[in-house]
This record gives structure tokens, C-alpha cells and sequence, in this order.
């Protein structure tokens, strides 16, 4: 995997996309969502090389680029405040993540009618370290398998909050097998976010699955 030409793909993409923020709010909202993802892919890519450093770099300007969206985003844009928690947690910004989490709790994702709100507060309490908190919202997010919420998502989450290792590396290995079975990713970067995110929060609770994909920044 050439993950340099990913990453020079994504860095570029962020410049020219800071290089014509509009001032029309809506327009601009829009494309700062635009950039926060491409910052987010070039972060990923550059975590795949083992470039922490730069990984981090980008993956925090994707954090502050999605909160800066989230002012003018039409209501209940949740996914801004996933992809913010997200990035400060694959960057291993930890201060960062549990800032930004105390901000994404503020808006009120956690009685959200869209499961994805919701999986923006159990994130964030998750990063928060509130897993008793967590445990109802996961719950939900289990019922919503049927409305298309992926089951072994909120499966891991549950796991996490409930401190379950070995249901949580069952459901960990689950969601790793669903990225490695897809065709498309996000920014075209291949990589299972998701599962470093859940294995970062695994980690501060010292039940990870210690899990090797190639789709996954090595340890």
C-alpha cells in the first residue's frame, strides 16, 4: 500500500480546501466538513506509516475542523461530533479526546432520535471514562441493529462499558472482519478506524484484543 501517495493525496485536498473556505455559513459548514475529512485521511495514512507525530498533527486539525462546523451545521449533524471524539482518540491525544467528549455531550446527542447521536454520547463517555453512564445508551444502540446500525459496533461498545473482555474482543474481531470485507472507505484510505478507536479505548481499560489486520497502524 503506497500510504504516502494517500496521505500527499489527502494533505493536498485540505489545502485547497482551507484555500477557498467561502463566507456564505452554509457553504462554509459544508466545506469544512470536506476538509476535517481529508485531514482525517491524511492523519490515518500517516498513522499507517508509523508518522505518529504528523498523525497526530492532521488528525487534530480534522478535530478542530469538525467543531468548527458543527456552529452553522443543520441540526442533529452527530456525525461531526463522532468525527472529532474519533480523531483526538486515533491521535492518542487523550486531553484533547476528553475535551472535545465533555463539548459533544453539551449538545445533547444522548437523547438523539438517530442511533448515530447516540453513538456519538456512549463515545463520549466512553472516552470520559463513564462507562456506567454508557450502559443504557449501548443498549439502545443494540436495538437499532434491525434499522441498520451495525450490531457488532454496539456490541463492542457495550463490552467496553460493561468491562467484558472476552465479549469484547468477540465483537472487536467482528466489527475488523466487516472493514476487511468491504470495497469502499472513507477518503479512499483503507483503514479500520473504528477498530483502533474501540482498541484505543480497550486499552485504557486493559482488555484489548491486541488485534493485527493490514488494515490496522501497527502497536
Amino acid at each position: 500500500m503506497d500510504w504516502n501517495a494517500h496521505a500527499e493525496r489527502e494533505e493536498a485536498r485540505y489545502a485547497d480546501g482551507v484555500g477557498r473556505l467561502p463566507e456564505d455559513p452554509d457553504a462554509r459548514q459544508k466545506q469544512l466538513v470536506r476538509v476535517a475529512m481529508a485531514a482525517g485521511g491524511a492523519g490515518l495514512a500517516r498513522l499507517m506509516q508509523g508518522r505518529r507525530v504528523e498523525a497526530a498533527g492532521w488528525l487534530a486539525r480534522s478535530a478542530e475542523r469538525f467543531r468548527e462546523s458543527f456552529a452553522d451545521a443543520p441540526p442533529e449533524s452527530w456525525g461531526r461530533l463522532l468525527g472529532a471524539v474519533k480523531a483526538r482518540v486515533l491521535a492518542g491525544d487523550w486531553e484533547g479526546a476528553e475535551a472535545d467528549a465533555r463539548w459533544a455531550l453539551e449538545q445533547g446527542p444522548a437523547t438523539a432520535a438517530s442511533p448515530i447521536g447516540r453513538y456519538a454520547a456512549v463515545l463520549a463517555l466512553l472516552v470520559l471514562g463513564e462507562d456506567e453512564a454508557a450502559i443504557p445508551l449501548t443498549g439502545g444502540l443494540e436495538d437499532e441493529h434491525a434499522k441498520g446500525f451495525p450490531r457488532p459496533v454496539a456490541d463492542a461498545l457495550a463490552a467496553l462499558a460493561a468491562a467484558d473482555a472476552a465479549a469484547y474482543e468477540e465483537a472487536a474481531r467482528a466489527v475488523l472482519v466487516s472493514f476487511e470485507e468491504r470495497d469502499a472507505f472513507l477518503e479512499d484510505v483503507p483503514v479500520a478506524d473504528t477498530v483502533a478507536v474501540l482498541e484505543a479505548l480497550a486499552g485504557r481499560r486493559g482488555i484489548a484484543a491486541e488485534l493485527d489486520s493490514p488494515l490496522l497502524p501497527e502497536r
